[in-house]
């Protein structure tokens, strides 16, 4: 068993709204690792960053991770920073991997002023340009597909990967 996409990109890609909608022009399942992780930890991914820090938080993601890309048939979509970790990108391989592209100010517009996303709790603008410039070569080693989503619809980028997967 194995994804049909695996989305990443940074917060605000669309990595949610555009697997959603994908999932459902290809008649699969959609799936969040981090609702997976919620569920897990039986909180709020604030809430782990809060009460047991971000290392928990990405042990938790990478056994997500890696779970759901050999037990899962649909449409997956990693949280911003699951490619951080080696052995996840390392998993990727194989899979077809849809990077999402955005730029700064469509992440910004998006994300507006970081509410749930607690690495952009204090000056989201400035964390998310830096989380950007760190993740995007990541990103980019992983993808097997890129579209860049800035100015454009979600149902128009969900269209173009069905065409193409």
């Amino acid at each position: 068993m194995s994804p049909r996409a695996v989305f990443v990109g940074a917060p605000g890609a669309g990595k949610t709204t555009v697997g959603t909608l994908l999932a459902e022009a290809l008649g699969v399942p959609f799936r969040d690792v981090d609702a997976d992780i919620e569920t897990t930890a039986g909180k709020p991914i604030p809430e782990i960053f809060i009460d047991e820090g971000e290392e928990h938080f990405r042990a938790l993601e990478r056994a997500a991770v890696a779970d759901a890309l050999t037990t899962f048939d649909g449409v997956l979509a990693l949280g911003g920073g699951a490619i951080l970790a080696p052995e996840t990108r390392e998993l990727l391989a194989g899979h077809t991997v849809v990077y999402l592209s955005v730029q700064l100010s469509d992440a910004v517009s998006r994300v507006g002023l970081g509410t749930g996303r607690p690495l952009l709790a204090l000056n989201p603008r400035a964390t998310l340009k830096y989380l950007l410039d760190q993740r995007r070569p990541l990103y980019e080693q992983v993808a097997t597909i890129t579209v860049a989503t800035d100015g454009r619809t979600p149902e128009d980028i969900a269209e173009e990967l069905a065409g193409k997967l």
